[in-house]
């Protein structure tokens, strides 16, 4: 009985990571199957959009400090976080966000809402990070911009 609860311990975090064969797959198939949706938006490098809400306030630059409410899954739909639950937003610059952040959050004003879809050469690559993004695994932010500073 000690085995068989080693043995599913270690499928759950197999699981959540995922390896790089598998989590290749899945976002392969996911990129491909969202991108044929009528209402997303595909740039050059990739990244997909979808606009909820387009906002009225001010865009950032690459220099700007924003504040976000966000949720990041991944393809799975496995929540990595989530700010619409807690009592702050995130605060980070531009300049320290993953590429495709960092490309898609000039496209948005304050006050609205898209959806990112990113690829894992805009996001974390073959390395992942942590323990729930494993390599090459896309990412998706549910993410309203608050206040652009």
């Amino acid at each position: 009985m000690g085995r068989q609860k080693h043995n599913n311990k270690n499928a759950g975090k197999k699981r959540g990571r995922g390896g790089a064969g598998q989590n290749r797959a899945e976002t392969d198939a996911f990129l491909e199957k969202n991108r044929k949706k009528l209402d997303v938006i595909v740039t050059p490098s990739g990244l997909q959009y979808t606009i909820k809400e387009p906002g009225t306030g001010k865009s950032p630059d690459e220099w700007s400090t924003v504040e976000v409410n966000q949720r990041i899954l991944l393809v799975d739909g496995t929540v990595i976080s989530d700010t619409y639950h807690k009592p702050d937003p995130d605060i980070f610059t531009i300049a320290e966000a993953i590429d495709g952040l960092k490309e898609g959050l000039p496209l948005m004003k304050e006050g609205g809402k898209f959806r990112f879809v990113v690829p894992p050469d805009l996001a974390w690559g073959k390395r992942g990070a942590g323990d729930k993004i494993g390599p090459y695994a896309a990412l998706i932010f549910d993410i309203r911009l608050e206040k652009v500073t």
